[in-house]
């Protein structure tokens, strides 16, 4: 295990055998987050970059079985924000020191091109950095948010397991997933995606496929986290994802990918109080505080026991401000794009 890591460390490159045997072996659990931690120090130094994230919409047309925003939980209070509170939710952002916000939301049709266009042409006066996570999108969608401004764009795959996917995605097609992630590639936006670790049925080889399939399509950020089960979903009684798998998964993902952003989910935090900063110490470096005000924190709930849900966007923003200050890290107050600054000696 230590020539493995040693090869990891040295060249950022995994065989989907080695993956797995890293995977199912906790004993060098420690030795894995060191290295993951020096490589996120080496390549990217000791910024976080924090994201104001804003849920504007829990409204979905679909039927993921692992959300609790899928159309099917008639339990879940609906709402949907309106552009201005959109916009004004990105323009606080702006004054609290966020270089970037997070556009979010289910799949909500209502949200017309021009509509959205709209609200990113307004939003980019702020001075910020745009991500989109609104779902699957036409090519020519795609390219409209493009020219209105948005920058970045995170859709994640969950699993590359295409059975699986099948199974959690009913009506969905794994093909078209894909074929997002290359539209929105080739349209020169930062192209984000990750998985859920623990979904019922999924495997280590699973796991191992999705860390490779990020290194293959090249992407800018990933995002991991564990599955936890929401009670009015069908995988209610589910056991859920273990924390220090999860961990693992995105530690290794670093590491085959030295450079790109990897934020430290709030679902970590919801299975360990410590979740975030564990993450930061074992590769991470983006932070997602929600900047949404009011109630709409409680309301969007794709699964349950959400951090922070009852806490204003200043408090959220000087509280992890304080525990990044705490592990000797420091806020950045650039952008956070994706910088590529590999070469030959460093793969």
């Amino acid at each position: 295990m230590d020539n493995i890591l040693e090869k990891a460390n040295l060249t950022h490159n995994l065989t989907k055998k080695e993956l797995v045997e890293i995977l199912s072996n906790s004993d060098f659990d420690k030795d894995l987050f060191f290295v993951a931690n020096n490589i996120r120090k080496k390549f990217l130094g000791d910024e976080v970059h924090l994201r104001g994230l804003i849920e504007f919409s829990n409204i979905c047309k679909c039927s993921c079985k692992y959300c609790g925003l899928r159309k099917e939980n008639s339990a879940l209070e609906r709402y949907r924000l309106t552009e201005e509170e959109i916009i004004d939710f990105a323009k606080k952002a702006s004054q609290y020191g966020y270089k970037t916000v997070v556009l979010q939301s289910g799949e909500d049709a209502s949200f017309s091109i021009e509509k959205m266009c709209r609200i990113i042409k307004e939003i980019k006066n702020f001075d910020l950095a745009i991500t989109l996570s609104i779902g699957e999108k036409t090519y020519e969608e795609y390219k409209a948010y493009k020219e209105a401004g948005a920058d970045r764009y995170l859709i994640r795959i969950e699993t590359t397991d295409k059975e699986l996917y099948k199974q959690m995605h009913p009506n969905m097609s794994f093909e078209n997933r894909i074929q997002c992630l290359r539209d929105l590639k080739e349209l020169g936006y930062e192209v984000g995606s990750g998985c859920l670790v623990g979904l019922p049925n999924q495997t280590t080889e699973s796991l191992a496929n999705d860390i490779l399939f990020f290194k293959e399509i090249d992407a800018d950020m990933i995002g991991i986290g564990p599955f936890i089960p929401n009670p009015n979903t069908p995988l209610s009684k589910e056991n859920g994802g273990k924390f220090k798998l999860a961990l693992k998964v995105m530690a290794l993902t670093r590491i085959l990918m030295p450079t790109i952003n990897i934020p430290a989910t709030t679902a970590m935090e919801t299975l360990n109080p410590n979740g975030r900063i564990i993450a930061l110490q074992s590769g991470a470096n983006v932070v997602m505080p929600n900047v949404t005000e009011g109630d709409y924190r409680r309301k969007y709930e794709i699964y349950p026991g959400k951090i922070c849900i009852n806490d204003k966007p200043s408090q959220c923003r000087n509280c992890i401000e304080a525990k990044i200050k705490s592990i000797g890290r420091t806020i950045s107050k650039d952008y956070g794009f994706h910088k590529k600054i590999c070469n030959k000696k460093d793969r």
